[in-house]
């Protein structure tokens, strides 16, 4: 038995009946080189089942599921499953004619829809035939409970390849033989174990609680004193009509923008690509509330995930790599071939609240005042210790937090309090190399969050070879209108290349 860490097993703990925890990632296919004229989308699908078959023990966790020990009294653990089968994570679908990007959309939505079987290990993946122009798309979808942004790009290394030839993977000395599920015993035996260190666990996570508040409060009041503003807090975030109790149903829309204009706009105007990314956005959702006859009275805030994993440059120990610091294109990064080998999943993640400084008008001027927001944010961030997130996950029993989640939700608060925050918006980093599947060549892939109670839309864009990808996720109750979103997205990132275009023909 592997006990959940405190994050992940929080991811599961969370999952309602109508807020499904986990990810995705949408893996649009090229027929196979040399096949295009005898291509039938049956033989993809076996090749994809055949590469997934061979390297699945690249990937252990695929087999493990968690189990929940009696009353949740403690967190779950991962344990093997001896009744894995292949078949019941991967399948194969059909998009109805003409297989364009509506109906891929809303394939996808209603797979975003559907929870995952707790009862198995959390993940699936669907070969989706059909597309237009003989294209395949592989829809992978992972519990949160089992990896963030950065581990799931890990993961789905482990089964693509950087050449249309499929890299040689030596098979297992042994062959996979799961340990049985652990006895109600063993588990109540783990359960008082568990129980037994919650005392020190609590005692330390205050210590360090109540340490972050004091950094966080000393830093706020001397930026006060220098007249600047401080990074939003919970809950004060403007309420909108993208705020409240979702439901079930998703609504799912895809944006794609060159990366050479992202990176003129940066070089152009300062910042960082995140930055960038988070000035379109916030672009975007005004133009889309205005559309709606709303005018929020202050400016929108935005979630960021940040990884706290540590980045192969960190020669110190020091934690990195923040998710924030924007998508890259250089070899080595998440997709890369070196990714491939034993991925460590999991959540190391933490986040941070940024302004996207809605009422600055100017899309110029509003990355420049986006760009100091995040700064700020992340300066703070760096107060908040990476352990500080864990700790307070860690405590929490699984029984209590699903409880209170439910009566929340029942009670409709979600739809009265002020949120927490209006929108997520996370990045992850890709390569700038092409990506084959299974000898079918990945033409564009698109990363999709989680939309949760209080924030109905989901943002969650990734770099590959030299396109951003958009995943757009939204609460059909909430942001019915992605498609019109997306729309606005692409504009708003048009406004600042163009822009930048402009100030390179007046510099020049």
């Amino acid at each position: 038995m592997e006990p959940l860490a405190g994050v992940d097993a929080a991811f599961l703990a969370f999952e309602t009946g109508h807020t499904r925890l986990h990810v995705a990632a949408v893996l649009v296919l090229d027929p196979p080189e040399g096949k295009r004229s005898l291509f039938s989308p049956s033989s993809t699908y076996t090749q994809i089942r055949r590469v997934v078959e061979q390297r699945i023990h690249l990937v252990p966790q695929l087999r493990r599921r968690a189990v929940k020990p009696p009353l949740g009294i403690c967190h779950p653990v991962w344990v093997d499953d001896p009744d894995f089968h292949l078949d019941d994570h991967l399948s194969r679908a059909a998009l109805p004619e003409p297989g364009g990007v509506p109906e891929l959309e809303a394939f996808v939505a209603e797979i975003m829809a559907q929870p995952l079987d707790l009862e198995r290990p959390l993940w699936e993946m669907i070969v989706l035939e059909g597309l237009a122009g003989g294209r395949t798309a592989l829809v992978a979808k992972v519990h949160h409970a089992m990896l963030d942004g950065v581990s799931g790009a890990s993961l789905l290394a482990a089964f693509l390849d950087t050449g249309p030839r499929a890299r040689t993977v030596p098979f297992p000395a042994e062959p996979w033989s799961p340990d049985p599920l652990p006895s109600t015993a063993a588990l109540l035996r783990h359960a008082a174990s568990s129980l037994a260190r919650q005392p020190q666990i609590l005692f330390d996570a205050w210590q360090r609680g109540v340490d972050t508040l004091v950094d966080v409060a000393e830093r706020n009041r001397r930026l006060a004193d220098v007249g600047e503003t401080p990074p939003p807090s919970p809950f004060g975030a403007p309420r909108t009509a993208l705020n409240g109790a979702v439901t079930a149903r998703r609504r799912f829309a895809t944006v794609s923008v060159p990366l050479d204009g992202v990176h003129l706009a940066r070089r152009t105007f300062g910042g960082t690509i995140n930055d960038v990314v988070l000035t379109a956005v916030g672009g975007a959702l005004i133009r889309l509330l205005e559309q709606r006859q709303e005018h929020p009275d202050r400016p929108l805030v935005a979630m960021v995930p940040v990884s706290t994993r540590l980045t192969e440059s960190s020669s110190t120990g020091q934690r990195g790599g923040l998710t924030t610091s924007g998508p890259t294109t250089s070899r080595g990064t998440t997709l890369g071939p070196q990714a491939s080998n034993m991925p460590v999943l999991g959540n190391q993640i933490s986040g941070m609240l940024v302004s996207l400084e809605t009422d600055v008008v100017d899309p110029v001027e509003r990355l420049a005042a986006v760009s100091r927001a995040s700064r700020s944010a992340k300066e703070q961030q760096r107060l908040v210790r990476d352990a500080l997130v864990d700790d307070i996950a860690q405590i929490a029993l699984p029984a209590v937090a699903s409880r209170l989640l439910r009566w929340t939700g029942g009670l409709g608060l979600y739809d009265r309090l002020p949120p927490l925050f209006n929108v997520t918006v996370s990045s992850v980093p890709g390569p700038g190399f092409p990506l084959w599947c299974a000898g079918s060549k990945v033409v564009s892939v698109f990363p999709i969050g989680p939309v949760v109670d209080g924030v109905g839309l989901n943002v969650t864009c990734m770099s590959y070879q030299d396109m951003l990808h958009f995943g757009l996720l939204g609460c059909r109750r909430l942001a019915p209108d992605v498609d019109a979103f997306a729309v606005l997205l692409r504009e708003a990132f048009g406004e600042l290349v163009d822009a930048a275009v402009n100030a390179q023909g007046v510099a020049g």
